[in-house]
């Protein structure tokens, strides 16, 4: 049995890409209801990062996909919670909260919070067996820059210091506020 993932690391492409797009893949598009095999997804963002305006397309994707998370899968009163904490608390939690719910975006890979706010995924599914010069998980740090915008503070930016497809272990993600890079 293929490894699964959450159905929005492809839904939230779709309206981005021209009609026909996934025809052209062989592919359908997936129920938005349950998990998908993560190949289809990872072929997708393959196929998407061949294009000039991928970091765009993926990023935006990336913010929908957030945006979806907010609207359905976290209550509202949590989310009033969240934004009330202090800053420390609110990433500390939200980072528990994105490793509890991992497996929607990390399939067959290896999720893990280093630190509140920082974060590592091993065996990236929707960037396996990619190489490149520069980091490629635009659509990873477009999901959890919304989240912690929306939810601890506009200010709060993910930043790729690693990436798999660069030839390190894992794909590695630092929150820090606007302006900061790592």
């Amino acid at each position: 049995m293929s490894a699964l993932i959450g159905p929005n690391a492809v839904l939230q492409l779709l309206p981005l890409i021209e009609p026909g797009f996934l025809a052209r893949l062989g592919m359908e598009p997936p129920s938005d209801h349950g998990l998908m095999p993560e190949e289809p997804a990872h072929r997708l963002h393959a196929a998407v990062r061949d294009l000039p305006q991928a970091p765009a397309i993926l990023a935006e994707a990336g913010r929908r996909t957030g945006e979806y998370i907010l609207a359905h899968r976290i209550p509202r009163p949590a989310q009033r919670l969240l934004r009330v904490l202090p800053r420390g608390m609110g990433v500390r939690i939200l980072s528990q909260a994105i490793a509890r719910n991992a497996w929607t975006f990390a399939g067959s890979g290896a999720f893990a919070v280093e630190a509140p706010g920082r974060f590592r995924l091993e065996r990236n599914p929707l960037i396996k067996g990619e190489t490149s010069a520069r980091p490629l998980c635009h659509w990873h740090v477009a999901v959890f820059d919304r989240l912690f915008q929306s939810l601890v503070s506009p200010d709060l930016r993910f930043h790729e210091t690693a990436c798999a497809a660069c030839g390190d272990p894992a794909c590695r993600f630092e929150l820090s506020p606007a302006g900061q890079s790592r």
